[in-house]
């Protein structure tokens, strides 16, 4: 059990206990992982696809690694097919469509990547935009700019929760948000 302190919190009806980390001098962030939180990924899909039911899109967009399960999940839910944004580069993915962002998580820059099969599944195509948590909004910016140059319509930005200034995100279609934690 990590002696770390937590943020309480209720998502899509459940209660979980977000360790938090310090990702700089002076400031932490409450840390959501839902890999092999099975329970709270179906959750959390089911609650997305009921507030996603009005929108017209053909197309679920999320980035790797840690949102992909609800990705999955809400692609179930709806009957949508999904695509990832890979984070390196394989042969196999063809003639790849690239970005470049910084994640404030690892607080390097990060490189997205749409597979050359996906470009075709969304060209032309209107997509959601799915993450676990968006905090400052540079992994949305670089997916933005990735369905831009694959001429898809972005109709759509989803997360489980929200992080940081709250009014940031107010279209943002989200479970929840949760506080920045400073000194």
């Amino acid at each position: 059990m990590s002696s770390n302190p937590t943020h309480p919190i209720q998502i899509a009806g459940l209660k979980r206990e977000l360790p938090l980390f310090e990702i700089k001098p002076g400031l932490k962030i409450a840390v959501l992982n839902i890999l092999g939180d099975t329970e709270l990924v179906e959750a959390c899909a089911k609650a997305l696809a009921k507030k996603l039911e009005t929108l017209e899109y053909d197309v679920i967009i999320t980035p790797e690694a840690k949102s992909i399960p609800i990705a999955y999940a809400l692609s179930v839910a709806t009957g949508k097919p999904y695509a990832v944004l890979r984070k390196n580069y394989k042969l196999y993915m063809g003639d790849a469509t690239i970005t470049k962002t910084l994640s404030i998580t690892t607080g390097a820059p990060q490189t997205l990547i749409l597979d050359e099969k996906d470009s075709d599944l969304i060209k032309n195509k209107k997509v959601i935009l799915i993450d676990d948590v968006i905090s400052t909004g540079s992994t949305l910016k670089g997916m933005h700019q990735l369905m831009a140059k694959a001429k898809a319509k972005v109709v759509a930005e989803t997360a489980i929760l929200t992080e940081g200034d709250q009014e940031e995100w107010e279209k943002v279609i989200s479970l929840g948000h949760i506080p920045l934690f400073t000194k």
